[in-house]
């Protein structure tokens, strides 16, 4: 079990870790490093423990998509919002990262310990500012919040009360810059009152992973007209297919209609132009 750490003072500590505040003195990891971390589109997501089935319906649907597109997922391993989180971009192939209360050897709760090593084994990591701390206590929780904010381009609450941790979360983003979103919920539910309370408050309003997109700088739909960009028709028809999510590249090819022969090469071709690129999946997404 690999513990690697890097201290605040060294020259690999990224000016965005810097910002924290409280400054983070060393960062603790296992798996991916925290600067391949940082050169990805991150986003955090925290929610409620006690997720109903509307937000965790919307969680998976959401990080799902964003994985698939190379949006790296941050969350803090806990249960409900959390735990989904981490499990629907595993599931959809993606990366993701845990921050974690305790030390990156000690799993908080236990019974997540296997999702912990399916994070590492799908080429995410595990991080924590602790070398050392079993028995993590109620401000380790708070004060993880600010390092999962502080990691992230964007935080997405897709539900939380109004005493949720997730709050916690939102206040020490704004305060880094970070932009909040939230998914709005149903006015009755106090599981959604959260939610709703941030975007009266100014949080933008996420409906869907295109919403995300936006937020973090990536045009959704960036549909390119061949006689402005130098795009042939099948180069046009293969960035169309892409323009609303990744796809198998089986089902890409019967549906751009092209031979196989001349499909493979317009692929090779956008590839070439970093218009295109792989997942690790099987499937191909616009860069």
């Amino acid at each position: 079990m690999i513990v690697n750490s890097l201290k605040h003072d060294d020259a690999l500590f990224s000016e965005q870790l810097q910002h924290i505040d409280p400054a983070v003195k060393t960062l603790h990891w296992r798996g991916l490093h925290p600067k391949d971390i940082l050169a990805k589109p991150r986003l955090a997501v925290v929610g409620s423990r006690n997720a109903s089935p509307y937000g965790l319906q919307h969680c998976n649907k959401i990080v799902t998509e964003l994985a698939r597109s190379g949006v790296v997922i941050i969350s803090g391993l806990a249960f409900g919002i959390d735990a989904a989180a981490h499990k629907a971009a595993l599931d959809a192939g993606g990366i993701t990262v845990a921050v974690l209360p305790s030390d990156t050897k000690t799993i908080y709760p236990s019974t997540n310990r296997y999702l912990a090593e399916r994070i590492l084994n799908g080429g995410g990591a595990l991080i924590s500012e602790y070398a050392d701390n079993p028995k993590p206590q109620r401000y380790d929780y708070i004060a993880r919040n600010r390092i999962i904010s502080g990691l992230s381009d964007v935080i997405l609450i897709p539900e939380a009360t109004l005493k949720s941790g997730s709050l916690h979360t939102a206040r020490f983003a704004l305060n880094q810059g970070r932009t909040v979103m939230a998914i709005p919920g149903d006015i009755n539910r106090s599981t959604s009152e959260g939610c709703n309370h941030l975007l009266k408050s100014g949080a933008l309003l996420a409906t869907n992973a295109n919403d995300v997109l936006l937020a973090l700088g990536y045009n959704p739909r960036p549909l390119l007209k061949a006689a402005n960009h130098g795009y042939t028709p099948e180069q046009s028809r293969i960035i169309e297919l892409l323009s609303d999510r990744p796809r198998e590249v089986a089902a890409l090819q019967v549906e751009s209609a092209l031979s196989p022969q001349v499909f493979f090469s317009v692929l090779t071709e956008l590839e070439l132009k970093a218009t295109i690129r792989p997942l690790s999946n099987g499937q191909w997404t616009l860069v």
